[in-house]
Parts: C-alpha cells; sequence; structure tokens
C-alpha cells in the first residue's frame, strides 16, 4: 500500500484530538453523539426524499455522500450502522488508515479532495471515486496506476464561479478535457462536480446549480460518453436546490457529523491553499 506506513502515522496524531474527545466524554455522551449521526442521516435522507418528490424525481436516483473528513472511524462506523455506505475524504494522509481500518465494511470510498501529482497513485489505488478532476496529466496518471479490475469512477470540476480560491475548470475546458479523460482506458468519466459561490437566496442557489446541468446536458448531447450520468452537486446548506436542479450525489458533512474544528485536517492550510473545496459541506 503507497504510503500507508507514513498515512498511519499522520493519521494517529491528526485523530489525536477526536480521539480524546471520544474519550473525554462520558459513555452517556458518546452514545449520545452516535445516535445523532444516525438521526441526522435519517433527517437528512428524508429531506432529500421530500425535495426529489417535489421536483418529480425519484429519491433513489439521489445519493447521499457523507463527508468525513477530520472523522473518527468510530463516527463513520455510527453512519454506517444507519445505512450509510458512502464516504468522501478530502485529505489522502487521513482517509488511507481509516480505508484500512474499516475495510471489512462494504464501504465505497470517494476522493474529493484536491489531487497532488505525487498522490494519484494512492488515490487510484484506495477509492473507488474520484470528484475532482480538472487536468488531463492528472486524468492519466490516476488511470495508468489504477489497479486491474475495475475502472475507476471520476468526475470533473468545474469552477462555476471563477473563484481563485477553488480548483476546476470553466465550461469551455470541460469541453476539451471530457473527450479525452472519457478515452482514458482504466477511468470511467461518470460526469461533473462543482462547489459554487455560497449564495443565502433558495432561487439564486438553483440558478448556479441550474449552471452546471446546463453544462452536463451539452456534454451529454454532443459527446454521448458512456455511464456519463452523475452530478455531484449540493452540500449541507443548499443541497434541497441542488437536488431541485437534478443532483445525483449531495456531499453533506457537518449536518451528519456536527461542527468540525478550525483547520482540522492534516494539510490544513496547506491544502486549502492548493485548491482544495472550500465550503460548509
Amino acid at each position: 500500500m503507497v504510503g500507508l506506513s507514513a498515512a498511519l502515522h499522520c493519521y494517529t496524531g491528526l485523530m489525536l484530538v477526536s480521539r480524546s474527545c471520544l474519550k473525554n466524554r462520558s459513555p452517556v455522551n458518546s452514545r449520545r453523539h452516535m445516535n445523532a449521526i444516525e438521526r441526522n442521516i435519517e433527517r437528512i435522507r428524508a429531506e432529500i426524499g421530500g425535495a426529489a418528490t417535489e421536483s418529480g424525481r425519484s429519491p433513489e436516483a439521489i445519493t447521499l455522500l457523507a463527508v468525513s473528513k477530520g472523522r473518527s472511524a468510530e463516527e463513520v462506523q455510527a453512519a454506517y450502522h444507519a445505512g450509510q455506505r458512502h464516504f468522501g475524504e478530502n485529505y489522502l494522509q487521513e482517509a488511507l488508515p481509516k480505508i484500512q481500518a474499516l475495510s471489512k465494511l462494504d464501504l465505497v470510498w470517494h476522493f474529493i479532495g484536491a489531487i497532488q501529482s505525487n498522490k494519484t497513485r494512492a488515490i487510484s489505488e484506495h477509492f473507488q471515486w474520484v470528484h475532482t478532476v480538472d487536468r488531463l496529466h492528472i486524468a492519466k496518471r490516476l488511470s495508468a496506476q489504477r489497479p486491474a479490475g475495475r475502472a475507476l469512477d471520476v468526475c470533473l470540476q468545474i469552477n462555476l464561479d471563477a473563484e481563485a480560491s477553488k480548483a476546476g475548470i470553466d465550461a469551455a475546458a470541460a469541453c476539451e478535457l471530457a473527450p479525452q479523460v472519457a478515452q482514458l482506458p482504466h477511468l470511467r468519466l461518470r460526469g461533473l462536480m462543482s462547489i459554487p459561490a455560497p449564495r443565502d437566496v433558495f432561487e439564486d442557489q438553483c440558478a448556479a446549480f441550474e449552471g452546471l446541468r446546463s453544462l452536463y446536458e451539452k456534454l451529454d448531447g454532443g459527446l454521448a460518453i458512456p455511464d456519463f450520468d452523475t452530478l455531484s452537486m449540493g452540500m449541507s446548506d443548499d443541497f434541497q436546490a441542488a437536488v431541485r436542479e437534478g443532483a445525483t450525489i449531495v456531499r453533506i458533512g457537518t449536518a451528519i457529523f456536527g461542527p468540525r474544528e478550525a483547520g482540522q485536517g492534516p494539510e490544513g492550510a496547506k491544502g486549502r491553499a492548493n485548491g482544495a473545496p472550500i465550503g460548509k459541506v
């Protein structure tokens, strides 16, 4: 496993605060926290279902992706016991030992953070999905380093609002990159991902997601890419608008696990400077 020993060492230090917090809670409070995670998942699924029904969509068409960055394996297990199977991680060094610790569970791991060239092998080996492809050379590395047996599902990251603080490409670049990625032998281009700038008004949120859906429809109609069926959009504060506009994956963290400590994650400020998605998940 590439870099697993180093990752285990890093993860031990990273999760010290999280584990300490769990240990310092009384058994009753620890159970309350885990029970709260399970209740939150039930509530969010109901809200997703309601938003889908109001939009004339089937709730089964939408996958809830629990963003577990900065969360302990115990918290992920609590979500698993509530029926959650898809989990998203931003930071490779944190994710690898967590994936190993939970390897006996039937989990699907999504990489949703910034991709550095020296980390593509480990990402390709240990994740089933990658949502943040925005460069051809990164896609080529992921394809070349993917173990035989199953293609890696990927999305192109679109920077809808041209925000300097976020990674991603614009619509014109996506139209150029999509057919190139679709031709790579060990990748399966599934769709698009975006994190729009925060908007407080529901109609404004919908308008932003409509922009991503329009780009998706343009690519889907013009390129005829097999299995191109995914819109990864919507987080804790705007997922209902995303569902109305066609999201097939919504990425929820805070509304499931509760607030994170500021700067939580092994790359911290460095990861954000390198283009890691920023926003309340």
